[in-house]
């Protein structure tokens, strides 16, 4: 927990929600595998905080609307929904047992804002201001999936669009859209050795 507050100032509600998902999430990863077995003892730094990594590149505004598309156990739209308590958060995977630990986890905190949702992303006709996911297809793939979902009315300080973490090398990933992706260092937003080469990437749409 007290990494989350070295980068993130948290109300007591906030923080009792976050305290929480350090006992349920272990608690449901021995009954359905969403996170590894070797780094379920990282919860906090390489899910949770990682997660909220994509807040310090966004602001997102009372009403906006967001979905995560492949949110596996809820990554990175629960932190980000705890977050960010007006802003509506949509979590879409077409895995149901990982759905319901989202589900079960989200209830068990008292989350309003989140509607979880076992689905693919081509299925999805909702509109949202922005789309978030944790690595899970490549950013051209990804744009062609859900252009369809993005709405042209802005609530925002920057455009709406998708809002990716992703780490590695993603030279030959990035290029065909270099003149207008952002690439935001997570590290140099929260130094700490895990996130040397994680990456914030925002595609305006």
């Amino acid at each position: 927990m007290d990494i989350l507050k070295k980068y993130f100032h948290l109300t007591p509600h906030q923080e009792q929600q976050f305290a929480a998902l350090g006992e349920l999430y272990p608690e449901w990863n021995q009954k359905i595998n969403v996170i590894s077995r070797k780094d379920i003892g990282n919860l906090y730094e390489h899910h949770i905080l990682h997660s909220m990594a994509i807040a310090k590149v966004i602001n997102f505004q009372p009403g906006t609307r967001v979905m995560d598309i492949g949110t596996g156990g809820g990554f990175p739209g629960i932190p980000l929904a705890i977050l960010f308590p007006e802003t509506h958060f949509t979590l879409i995977d077409s895995i149901g047992k990982k759905i319901r630990v989202a589900q079960e986890i989200a209830a068990a905190i008292g989350l309003k804002n989140v509607d979880i949702r076992q689905l693919r992303a081509e299925e999805e006709k909702g509109k949202y201001d922005f789309i978030v996911s944790r690595a899970v297809m490549p950013l051209g793939d990804l744009k062609k999936l859900v252009q369809k979902n993005i709405t042209k009315e802005q609530k925002n300080a920057i455009p709406n669009g998708m809002i990716v973490l992703k780490g590695g090398d993603l030279q030959a990933e990035l290029f065909p859209f270099r003149n207008i992706v952002e690439v935001q260092d997570i590290y140099e937003l929260m130094p700490e050795e895990f996130f040397k080469t994680k990456k914030v990437i925002y595609l305006p749409m």
